[in-house]
């Protein structure tokens, strides 16, 4: 019985590790990832879903030492052409969430040291303003469906 107990704890915990979801505060991360690069690509972009319960927050942060420089960015367009600009800061609304996603906002890694394998982990800190700091594992993985439009 003893056996059977530890055996369905073990099961429980890697269901949750599988779900790759983190809570800080307020703030819900669900599943960091970065898009594995071919062979040393020097540049990335890291995806995720903040959101918030009850109150409002934003994310006023992002380090690591992945890369020489980790930043916030969004996709704008400007007479029909889509460009990448940094940004201080993103809003997480109350009992709402925002997107990290291909062909939006991300979080840009530049100068990566090796480029980033299929499967490789790697630690990033969040910074939020009511909500504190929390280090997220990011996993690097080959991005599913078409993602033309977001190019590094």
């Amino acid at each position: 019985m003893k056996k059977l107990l530890i055996l369905l704890s073990a099961v429980a915990l890697s269901g949750t590790a599988f779900a790759h979801e983190y809570k800080q505060g307020n703030v819900t991360i669900g599943h960091p990832w970065a898009r594995a690069t071919p062979g040393a690509v020097k540049n990335s972009a890291a995806f995720m879903t903040l959101s918030a319960k009850d109150t409002a927050d934003k994310l006023i942060g992002v380090s690591g030492t992945v890369a020489r420089e980790i930043q916030i960015h969004t996709m704008i367009t400007e007479a029909g052409v889509m460009k990448m600009r940094e940004v201080k800061s993103l809003d997480i609304p109350a009992n709402g969430k925002t997107e990290l996603k291909p062909g939006g906002l991300h979080i840009m890694l530049i100068g990566l040291k090796d480029g980033l394998k299929e499967g490789e982990k790697f630690p990033l800190k969040l910074k939020f303003e009511k909500a504190g700091e929390v280090t997220v594992d990011v996993v690097a993985e080959k991005p599913s469906g078409d993602h033309s439009g977001h190019k590094h």
